[in-house]
Parts: C-alpha cells; sequence; structure tokens
C-alpha cells in the first residue's frame, strides 16, 4: 500500500470511529433516561467536557482534522480534571478514553498529513 492509501484509511477509520463514538453516547443518553433535574452544578461542568466537548471535537476533526482533535483531547482531560480536582472522585477505567479515541487517530492523521505536505513542498 502507498502511503497516500494509508493516510486515507487512517482518516476513515478515525471518521467511523467518531460516529461509532458519537453514536453511543447518544443512546446512552437517551436510553439511560437522562433526568436534568438530578445533575449538580460540579457535574454540568464535568459534562461540558465530556461528552459535549469530546462530540464537538469529533464533529469539528471530519473538516478541521487538528482543531477538532484538539478540542476533543483537552476536553477529555478537563473532564478527567473536573471529575479529580472538583468532585474530588477518581475515575477508574478507560471507557472515557476508548470513546475519545477516534480523536487520537484524528491527530494522528493530521502529523502524518502535516509531514508529507510539508516533504511535497521541499
Amino acid at each position: 500500500m502507498t502511503p497516500r492509501v494509508l493516510r486515507i484509511g487512517l482518516r476513515w477509520i478515525a471518521r467511523a470511529g467518531s460516529l461509532l463514538s458519537i453514536g453511543l453516547i447518544l443512546l446512552f443518553l437517551i436510553g439511560e433516561g437522562f433526568d436534568t433535574t438530578q445533575v449538580t452544578l460540579k457535574q454540568w461542568i464535568g459534562l461540558l467536557f465530556f461528552p459535549s466537548g469530546v462530540v464537538i471535537g469529533m464533529i469539528v476533526a471530519w473538516w478541521k482534522e487538528d482543531v477538532g482533535a484538539g478540542i476533543s483531547i483537552l476536553s477529555l482531560f478537563a473532564f478527567y480534571g473536573v471529575y479529580g480536582f472538583l468532585l474530588g472522585s477518581h475515575i477508574q477505567g478507560w471507557a472515557f478514553i476508548v470513546f475519545s479515541s477516534s480523536s487520537f487517530l484524528f491527530l494522528l492523521y493530521s502529523i502524518i498529513s502535516r509531514n508529507k505536505f510539508t516533504e511535497a513542498k521541499s
């Protein structure tokens, strides 16, 4: 396979993964009967970052991979920070990182494409 085909494949794997993640997050929110009256202010701050920030970043990444990946990854770190510092609880498990994994693929694609573009210019 050529490097171009690998880059395009990586891009579409990231896109498909983002659709899967967004779909599953929506199913969790709809299926669990998300009751907004039971959510505290500190929890709303956490929800601003995950799933909201991560999902927004994945949507943006369809057009601007580097910007969208940055939004998603920073939102994920902020989510862990909010729940670690504001709420004093430590999130265990890999579920949130798995749901955000497409963001890392978008970032990888962005880095590879940028390097390929700069090589072609020189």
